[in-house]
C-alpha cells in the first residue's frame, strides 16, 4: 500500500509554559466509608444431572444490587469442577505441611 487515501497535513509542535500540566482531580463518590461485596455458588449433583445456583449482592454508594440464578450443567462438568476444588485444596494442604517439613527431619534422622 503506497498510496494512503487520506493524508495528514503537518502541524507545528504545541510548547507548554513549563512542565506543569494539570491533572484531574479523582472524582469523590458518595458515603464511601461503607461497601460490601458477598457471594454464594453452590453445585449440586443429584442423579443424571448437576444444577448451579449463584447469589451475589454489594453494596456501594449507598445502592444495593443483588443477582441471583439457577442453571442445569452436564454432569462431567460437575465432576470437572469438583476434582479441581479437591486438588487444589490438597496442593495448598500439601503446601502449607511442607513448611513444618524440615522440622520432622532431625526425628528422623535419630532414628536411622
Amino acid at each position: 500500500m503506497s498510496s494512503h487515501p487520506v493524508k495528514r497535513k503537518s502541524r507545528p509542535v504545541r510548547v507548554l509554559e513549563g512542565d506543569v500540566v494539570d491533572v484531574p482531580a479523582p472524582i469523590v463518590k458518595g458515603n464511601t466509608a461503607f461497601s460490601f461485596r458477598y457471594s454464594y455458588a453452590e453445585f449440586s449433583a443429584v442423579g443424571n444431572s448437576a444444577q448451579l445456583r449463584a447469589r451475589h449482592a454489594r453494596y456501594e454508594d449507598g445502592k444495593l444490587t443483588t443477582e441471583s440464578f439457577e442453571g442445569d450443567l452436564d454432569p462431567r462438568i460437575y465432576e470437572r469442577v469438583m476434582n479441581d476444588a479437591q486438588r487444589f485444596f490438597a496442593d495448598q494442604t500439601a503446601l502449607y505441611l511442607r513448611a513444618f517439613s524440615s522440622f520432622l527431619l532431625p526425628f528422623y534422622k535419630d532414628r536411622e
